[in-house]
């Protein structure tokens, strides 16, 4: 069973990743950490702690995190995508019972990676914001931490927030730049991948009969979710499974091909900022690799998603 940490914004895709996780007996959620990016940190902390209720699963700690990019303002949430409330509107004005603890998702991150070396992974489903400040607080972080899974990027293919940029790296440029080139152990989860894992809206119904109040929450939340999808691609027809194969990349390696070469991040480009980028032809300059996905095993990893989610 793999520790893992789940950093994320909780939108409608990042509640899909945390009801995954903790329904995955390969993987042992051991904690939630939370920043802005589709909702604000105190938003993605309350929809986090109510999503951790909903499945029973209280026990599992949340830890807020960034509020704002690095270097920059956050001018924008994703709210015409993710609801109001972040989940859809689903969520109806609830309240979770839990609150958040007391130390930092950064201080978080750092200290179970200290307390168990090479073990832990992070899935990072959000902006790089904790992750950059966690090698900020403690330079040895990069090298304790096991493996980092991050949903993020657009190498090979277009963005989704600007024909460049995907909404992760958009939302904090210069956190991604430093990450990618800080020598964590890093699979990239982009869009090269993820546009591919189409959750189509006639399978909402499996958990709708399932009957639980997560099941139909979940179901709620998603149907809002496809008809942004709807919006932007008519007739897509269901909505990619980003945040999830996150996860799922940590259950099983194999749901999908990499191939390591090094990653860079534009943060200085007017209509280009937050564009990643690769270039396997080049004479290496010292910069570190991470392993980008490239092909995935959509079928068998959506096959894998539904037997476990609700």
């Amino acid at each position: 069973m793999k520790p893992m940490i789940l950093d994320v914004d909780t939108g409608i895709d990042d509640m899909m990743a945390i009801a995954y996780a903790t329904h995955s007996p390969e993987v042992k959620l051991i904690g939630v950490t939370t920043l802005f990016g589709n909702v604000t940190v105190e938003e993605a902390t309350r929809n986090s702690l109510y999503v951790l209720e909903l499945l029973g699963c209280e026990d599992v700690p949340v830890y807020a995190g960034a509020d704002k990019p690095l270097s920059r303002n956050k001018d924008a949430y994703a709210k015409h995508v993710h609801g109001d409330d972040g989940l859809g509107g689903a969520l109806l004005d609830a309240l979770p019972k839990g609150q958040a603890e007391s130390l930092t998702a950064p201080q978080f991150m750092v200290e179970q990676a200290r307390r168990m070396p090479g073990q832990l992974s992070i899935v990072s489903v959000g902006p790089m914001t904790n992750l950059a400040e966690a090698i900020r607080l403690d330079p040895e972080f990069v090298r304790l931490v096991g493996q980092v899974v991050i949903m993020g990027g657009a190498v090979t293919v277009s963005g989704n927030v600007t024909p460049h940029a995907e909404a992760n790296i958009h939302s904090d440029p210069e956190a991604a730049e430093f990450v990618f080139g800080s020598g964590l152990p890093i699979k990239l989860v982009g869009l090269d991948v993820t546009m591919k894992t189409l959750l189509p809206r006639t399978r909402l119904r499996e958990w709708r009969d399932k009957g639980t109040k997560m099941s139909r929450f979940l179901a709620d939340a998603t149907d809002f979710y496809i008809d942004a999808y709807e919006r932007f691609s008519p007739g897509i027809g269901g909505c990619a499974l980003h945040d999830p194969l996150a996860v799922g990349m940590v259950i099983d390696p194999t749901f999908c091909r990499t191939e390591s070469m090094p990653v860079k991040v534009d943060t200085e480009g007017e209509h280009t900022a937050g564009q990643t980028y690769a270039d396997r032809n080049v004479v290496p300059d010292g910069r570190p690799s991470i392993d980008v996905c490239l092909e995935v095993d959509a079928d068998r990893f959506l096959a894998h998603f539904m037997s476990r989610v609700v």
